[in-house]
């Protein structure tokens, strides 16, 4: 295999890239695409595609657990959540539209 296929994200941690097995649950997040400064961002503004992507992820979930952010004081998006050393980042109102769907509330 060409030592070009293999590429390790420049924060060393799991970004969804390219997955080892076709059954990878990797295979289907929605931001597998982004550059490695959108999904380990530490500001808001930074993280906003991430975050975008989060909102329609079908594997959102299973990268929270896998990325267990709490535990492992990870600094990024996983979840639909911005995180920094381990702890959730608000995204403030001032981004509006621009937060993830489960961010907005309902209207009353």
């Amino acid at each position: 295999m060409p030592s070009s296929a293999l590429r390790a994200p420049a924060s060393g941690y799991p970004h969804p890239g390219p997955a080892r097995h076709p059954a990878d649950w990797r295979t289907r997040a929605a931001c597998a695409g982004l550059p490695d400064g959108a999904v380990f961002a530490r500001r808001p503004k930074a993280a906003l595609p991430a975050l975008r992507a989060c909102a329609v992820c079908p594997v959102r979930r299973y990268c929270l657990e896998a990325v267990a952010p709490q535990v492992s004081w990870f600094d990024g998006v996983s979840g639909g959540r911005l995180w920094r050393n381990g702890k959730e980042v608000p995204v403030p109102e001032a981004l509006g539209d621009d937060r993830p769907a489960d961010h907005l509330e309902e209207p009353s």
